[in-house]
């Protein structure tokens, strides 16, 4: 991490609500740190967040344990990690014409400029990573 980096990071409940409440959280959070709602970054990051919030929930739930999410604003991305207590339940691109569900991730890796999963000693963490719009005359 650069010296620039700043770092958010809070647990959530691993129940809808929490999830809901991570996005609404990393908005704000966004926001506070010059990156307006609506804007480019701010909506991508958004997006990843609920669906990897989402997932968490869905399929990284263990019981009495809650979520973490933490958002960098690196030097040239904003870092989204979504940590959850299950290992060994893994996200994966599912093909489209594969059931119901399983477009989360595609949206993930269409919105992310780069995204993967790596262990930790409890669970796992899913990150993706945002570009940064140059601003004009930069």
């Amino acid at each position: 991490m650069s010296a620039t980096a700043t770092t958010w990071a809070q647990r959530f409940s691993a129940t809808k609500r929490g999830a809901r409440l991570a996005r609404r959280r990393a908005l704000i959070e966004l926001a506070e740190r010059g990156f307006p709602l609506g804007g480019y970054e701010s909506e991508r990051v958004a997006l990843i967040v609920a669906e990897l919030a989402s997932n968490a929930v869905t399929h990284g739930r263990v019981a009495g344990r809650d979520f973490e999410l933490q958002v960098m604003d690196l030097e040239e991305v904003l870092r989204v990690e979504v940590s959850d207590a299950r290992a060994d339940r893994r996200p994966r691109r599912q093909p489209a014409h594969v059931g119901e569900g399983g477009y989360g991730m595609c949206l993930v890796e269409a919105t992310a400029t780069s995204w993967g999963v790596c262990d930790r000693v409890m669970g796992k963490t899913v990150w993706a990573e945002v570009a940064k719009r140059k601003e004009a005359g930069a």
